[in-house]
């Protein structure tokens, strides 16, 4: 069963600092970190132009829970004839999480590699959204675009998920 977290909500718009730090709002650090040892979270590239923030024991046990489920079916011999889906898997596994941890006044450095992912330059805005279970980082133009497509589908989805 996965570690439950507060349900994050809230848009908030900050400007990346030279040095690449952004300061998340304490109540975000908070729901992020509140069962975990000091400040640490994990952040995933998620698509382009937005990453995610997660409670690293919540992203920690839907990680070894996927994971066991292909070691199973690995076991099982259902993944032969499957070795280059993952290899990519374990490329992309690779690659998509870093444990960051947040400094003073939450702020946190976004690390090399998913600077470039979120496509946000110092000085320029970036926009923090709670996503209910994560706490997501986008450039502004591609919320905008996320939004767009999806505004209209919220009653539906609101109204799926409430039953």
């Amino acid at each position: 069963m996965l570690p439950t977290v507060d349900f994050i909500l809230g848009e908030h718009q900050r400007t990346l600092d030279e040095r690449y730090r952004l300061s998340i709002p304490v109540e975000m650090c908070d729901a992020l970190t509140h069962s975990v040892e000091g400040q640490e979270c994990i952040l995933t590239k998620e698509r382009p132009g937005c990453l995610s923030l997660w409670n690293s024991a919540l992203w920690q046990e839907k990680l070894n829970q996927g994971v066991q489920i292909i070691r199973d079916k690995m076991a099982a011999g259902h993944m032969n004839g499957r070795i280059d889906q993952l290899q990519m898997l374990g490329r992309l596994l690779s690659t998509r999480q870093k444990s960051v941890q947040f400094a003073g006044r939450g702020r946190l450095v976004i690390p090399e590699g998913f600077r470039e992912f979120l496509g946000v330059e110092p000085g320029e805005e970036v926009v923090i959204v709670g996503a209910a279970i994560c706490v997501e980082l986008w450039k502004p133009e591609k919320w905008l675009d996320y939004l767009e497509g999806r505004m209209p589908k919220f009653r539906r989805l609101f109204d799926q998920l409430s039953r």
